[in-house]
């Protein structure tokens, strides 16, 4: 098979099983805290694997990358223990939806992270994801866990975009799966004192779900995408990653009939056209640069 093809049909198996993660929320009977610790535990140790045998070897190479590590675990920790909770307060549509909001809330950031200016396309990007998630707020009460669950969603989102900026401009020498499996370990300490009595006593079905998350729908894919972009531009990824709510709402409906009303379907559409938008955007203007 052609390389490029391949690399495509890898890419698009990355991102199923990435927006397969949403589906953890509903199916292992934890809270947020306890799925992302399982989580990370289970994905670090495969993550610290792999670069050990693909000879990349587990140390970093200055002490600054190593508080780089430490800062965008922290970061990694909250916004992963916000995504479940996004979904288990109101649905995996509406939280994943929520969710990518990032690219728009990173096109917004970027200014102080790097020496661009906001153009008007950027402003009506956000004006349109603004309108997007109106349509799947039920209505302005912080007591109706829908309306919980999209608040806790797009702050998540907020520090995805955080951590990606940060993780772009200090920490993108490493791989993906070295950059990822040190920051599960950072995951793993910080949320170790908050989780719940439930998680030491979960049965052996429950500990194969965290089992599966964790390697199969978090360490793999991201060992995926560098083997990925090897034969892909990076543009190609992008729209491809786009491509994830859709892989998650199919999910939810199919795996555990959960219906999607009409406000979260447009909602939905207008979020993911503008983050379409700015990845294709965003990769016109670096092109121009270079």
């Amino acid at each position: 098979m052609d390389p490029v093809k391949k690399s495509l049909i890898s890419l698009h198996l990355t991102v199923m099983l990435l927006g397969g993660t949403a589906l953890f929320s509903k199916i292992i009977p934890l809270g947020a805290i306890d799925i992302t610790f399982g989580r990370s535990v289970f994905a670090c140790i495969f993550l610290f694997l792999v670069a050990k045998l693909t000879g990349e070897g587990w140390r970093l190479k200055s002490n600054r990358d190593y508080a780089i590590a430490f800062g965008l675990g922290i970061i990694m920790a909250v916004h992963w223990v916000t995504y479940f909770m996004a979904m288990q307060y109101s649905s995996v549509s509406v939280g994943i939806i929520a969710l990518f909001t990032f690219p728009v809330i990173t096109v917004l950031l970027e200014p102080y992270f790097e020496k661009i200016k906001l153009c008007w396309q950027d402003i009506a990007s956000a004006i349109v994801v603004l309108v997007g998630i109106v349509l799947i707020v039920p209505d302005a009460s912080l007591d109706n866990d829908v309306t919980l669950g999209v608040i806790i969603g797009v702050f998540s989102a907020f520090l995805y975009a955080i951590r990606n900026l940060l993780h772009r401009n200090y920490f993108s020498h490493y791989s993906g799966a070295k950059a990822m499996a040190w920051q599960t370990l950072i995951v793993c300490p910080t949320l170790v004192f908050f989780i719940s009595d439930d998680l030491p006593q979960i049965d052996m079905h429950t500990l194969w779900l965290l089992v599966a998350l964790g390697i199969f729908f978090t360490a793999v894919p991201h060992a995926m995408v560098a083997s990925a972009l090897k034969h892909l531009r990076a543009k190609t990824f992008s729209l491809v990653a786009c491509m994830q709510p859709f892989y998650a709402v199919l999910f939810a409906m199919f795996l555990i009939n959960e219906q999607p009303n009409w406000q979260t379907i447009v909602g939905g559409l207008l979020v993911i056209s503008a983050a379409v938008y700015e990845t294709i955007n965003t990769h016109r203007e670096n092109r121009k640069d270079k």
